[in-house]
């Protein structure tokens, strides 16, 4: 299990980001689910297909907010760190602002990712009501 973490860069930055990275990519995978099954069923029960938008809408936020979130918390164990050693390292110092950034970056990427779905997901709607 360990070969594979660090032989995979998408793995091993996920587990370098801490257990926020794992609730990040949840509600990421959730909001592409939604957009899926939005696509789906969007000429078949447009209601449904538009409560699955407004499912991925919320849950790529919940991305975006838990990215902010462990980004906060991750700095505040840095200090936490940095204040029980007594001394500021800048290795220390730079691994808590790694930690930090990468939460942050995957929480902007799932929220950017999600946003250009439903965007593609909108546009198409619009140029199937245009063609009826």
């Amino acid at each position: 299990m360990i070969a594979l973490i660090t032989s995979n860069p998408f793995l091993k930055r996920l587990s370098e980001g801490g257990t926020g990275m794992y609730f990040i990519l949840i509600a990421f995978l959730l909001s592409i689910v939604f957009i899926v099954l939005a696509s789906i069923k969007k000429n078949k029960n447009v209601r449904s297909s538009n409560k699955m938008i407004g499912l991925a809408a919320e849950s790529s936020l919940v991305a975006l907010v838990m990215g902010c979130l462990a980004s906060v918390m991750g700095i505040i164990e840095l200090f936490d760190m940095l204040e029980a050693i007594g001394e500021t390292r800048p290795d220390l110092f730079a691994a808590g602002i790694k930690v930090s950034l990468l939460t942050i970056t995957f929480g902007l990427f799932s929220f950017t990712v999600a946003r250009i779905g439903i965007l593609a997901y909108k546009w198409s709607l619009n140029s199937d009501n245009a063609e009826q």
